[in-house]
């Protein structure tokens, strides 16, 4: 490592599933308190498991491991452990999807996901000095209807949620589907993300934002394959949460010599980096911006961009969004 490598700077996460910061010692620590038997014999055995092919070999283990979150204590404490670790990284603002879905097929009801959740959420900026907002994800293999029925459930009990997301298996399950979906939410007054362009062509990045009117990518790297769709998002400053680790771990790029993130810079494009699943992908948001600083060699005004680009994509009020841009311009003064 670089004896001159810069720390991370404060910076907002947009792209974090609460479910992929489910820690293997955590993960053995909840079946313990459950009563659960899992179908590895230590953990060794289990991280032995996190050798992925693709996104499909990470999302079975990333299902069956969820299955230790039993209690509304169990969402808390997924929660806290996460919010801790980020604010060690730097992270000052999060936007948290969670999956509700995954949850209420296993006999988990939302008043206990949604609510141990956001137990952890509504004391995370007293506690760890992050301010926090929750994203409802609804899973793109599943049937639309039953996403419909999800989401007016939670806005039947109140959910503190701030908006809706897409996320699983993306190819083969086109944003189209979801038209529905997406319009219900933005009646509701949901601001919305979308994945797209992780595994899926670049059309997906397109329908995401023609037919769902998204207000964010999730990914998105695929956009370099169409040079008119390049343009079109730099031209509209649409926000890419980028993951790079993550990119690397499920094959959707060869190699971290090989990612994208230099060139979507040189385009201009509107990028940040993130996370996704931490626990699953060896990288949390200062792993992340290291591997990638690390690699390409990014210069504290490149990193501070991608501080900075995080903190004004972010759904955090105009007054959060200014304090938090503040402490990256000085941030970024502190090398000059």
């Amino acid at each position: 490592m670089p004896v001159d490598l810069l720390p991370t700077p404060p910076c907002a996460e947009l792209h974090l599933h609460i479910e992929g910061t489910l820690e293997p010692e955590l993960i053995f620590e909840l079946a313990a308190r459950n009563g659960l038997d899992l179908p590895y014999d230590s953990l060794e055995d289990l991280r032995a498991r996190y050798r992925f092919t693709d996104l499909q070999s990470f999302l079975d283990l990333y299902y069956s491991n969820m299955d230790v979150l039993r209690t509304e204590a169990d969402f808390t404490d997924m929660t806290r452990a996460y919010l801790r670790r980020a604010s060690a990284a730097g992270v000052r603002h999060v936007e948290m999807m969670m999956d509700p879905q995954a949850h209420l097929v296993r006999g988990v009801p939302l008043s206990v996901s949604v609510g141990g959740v956001w137990a952890a959420l509504a004391r995370s900026e007293e506690e760890f000095g992050i301010s926090t907002e929750l994203i409802a994800a609804f899973l793109r293999d599943h049937p639309v209807a039953e996403a419909l029925e999800v989401l007016e459930e939670l806005l039947a009990m109140g959910a503190p949620i701030i908006g809706i997301g897409l996320d699983s298996a993306e190819v083969g399950n086109p944003p189209s589907s979801f038209i529905d979906l997406y319009r219900r939410a933005r009646e509701a007054g949901l601001r919305s993300v979308a994945h797209a362009g992780e595994e899926g062509p670049p059309a997906y990045i397109e329908e995401a934002l023609d037919l769902l009117q998204a207000d964010r990518i999730d990914h998105g790297i695929r956009c370099l394959d169409d040079p008119d769709l390049v343009d079109r998002l730099v031209r509209e400053k649409v926000p890419l949460t980028v993951c790079p680790l993550s990119n690397v771990r499920l094959q959707a790029v060869p190699g971290l010599a090989e990612h994208p993130l230099p060139r979507m810079l040189e385009h201009g494009l509107n990028i940040s980096v993130n996370s996704d699943d931490p626990a699953y992908f060896d990288g949390y948001v200062d792993d992340n911006f290291r591997a990638v600083q690390e690699t390409f060699g990014l210069s504290r005004a490149q990193l501070a961009l991608l501080a900075a680009n995080s903190i004004e994509a972010s759904f955090a009020s105009a007054g959060r969004r200014a304090e938090l841009l503040g402490e990256v311009r000085a941030w970024e003064a502190a090398g000059a």
